[in-house]
């Protein structure tokens, strides 16, 4: 393959990717613990949602829902991340995206 063609095939990459992460950035991410919190996360990881059922609002449970919403959070960052992952790895075959 003439660097040429390298360009070319670089280009397609990379016009793939920029649409996968945007489809991707545009996605929603939602989870829900203990059916007290939900938590809905974009794909480009702001944070869209959160509910708290009435019943979760119990002083003595203020530290539990907490870190039940660290925990929820925590966890769709990861399934965004691992999507993130698997969209590099599909267009490019490197975990690591094209790397510009």
């Amino acid at each position: 393959m003439n660097m040429q063609q390298m360009m070319i095939q670089a280009q397609k990459m990379q016009r793939e990717l920029n649409k996968a992460m945007d489809e991707l950035h545009n996605k929603e991410f939602t989870a829900k613990k203990a059916g007290l919190i939900t938590v809905g996360v974009m794909g480009d990881k702001t944070i869209s949602e959160i509910t708290i059922e009435p019943d979760a609002f119990n002083a003595e449970d203020k530290e539990m829902i907490e870190e039940m919403l660290i925990s929820t959070i925590n966890e769709l960052i990861e399934q965004i991340n691992a999507e993130e992952e698997a969209i590099n790895e599909r267009i490019t075959g490197k975990s690591g995206g094209l790397g510009f």
